[in-house]
């Protein structure tokens, strides 16, 4: 292997070509990469709701290698926020939907230099009728994807500390070996992992956790994947492997 790589994209790429896997037996991404890379427990720290404190551990990275680490991801950072910016991911195309079955899909406009991203009901794009011309109540057909994308992220996080969906999860976990307290920290740890995504990462959760959102009048309906919840919990908790492992 090379002895420097300026990105995580082209050391997991390295790391898949020479076979290497996580101890799940998955091939390793550039999302798992982040993650090892960002986990403070590796600095002798303990982290507890989004905030690091002193652990009773031993570090095993000294603080100029996590330096030198933390300045070469923020540079990255940078350089994928800028490229977001210019290429704004829209995580919920193919996903919404009116409640007559019309597709909505992205649309964007730039005024005054700031862009303003809609997802748009196919039926007004292309001038099309619906059955209900009677004036009664009807599924918006022109929704701020923000608004709409930031709903459906809060419905996903409550969907996923829902009983019914907790019991799907450890069992679908224990298959893996997976601990009941790793699923459960996961599973409320979700926000935390949520604000370290960067907009790309964030759609492809997104596009694994929900496989139909439904705009009425009314407000929206979220149909989850609850079959593609254990397998973002399982890449949720590989840095925690990674360290018992070591």
């Amino acid at each position: 292997m090379p002895g420097w790589l300026p990105s995580a994209a082209m050391l997991a790429k390295e790391l898949r070509r020479e076979g290497f896997r996580s101890k799940q037996g998955t091939l390793i991404d550039k999302g798992y990469l982040y993650r090892v890379l960002r986990n403070r427990v590796y600095r002798g720290e303990a982290v507890h709701k989004g905030k690091a404190y002193p652990g009773e551990h031993e570090a095993i990275v000294t603080d100029k290698v996590w330096d030198q680490v933390d300045a070469i991801l923020q540079g990255n950072r940078h350089e994928r926020s800028s490229n977001s910016r210019m290429q704004t991911p829209a995580p919920l195309k193919g996903l919404i939907f009116t409640d007559t079955g019309a597709a909505m899909t992205p649309t964007a406009t730039k005024k005054r230099g700031k862009l303003y991203r809609y997802y748009v009901s196919m039926d007004v794009i292309k001038n099309r009728t619906t059955e209900d011309d009677s004036g009664g109540d009807q599924a918006p057909p022109r929704l701020p994807a923000g608004m709409v994308e930031d709903a459906i992220v809060t419905e996903v996080r409550r969907i996923l500390q829902t009983p019914e969906v907790v019991t799907q999860v450890l069992a679908a976990l224990k298959r893996d070996q997976v601990s009941e307290a790793e699923a459960i920290a996961a599973l409320h740890d979700f926000n935390t992992l949520w604000a370290q995504l960067f907009p790309l990462e964030q759609a492809r959760i997104i596009q694994l956790l929900v496989r139909r959102v439904t705009v009425t009048a009314a407000g929206l309906e979220v149909d989850i994947r609850r079959e593609g919840v254990a397998g973002v919990i399982r890449e949720m908790i590989a840095p925690r492997d990674m360290e018992a492992a070591e």
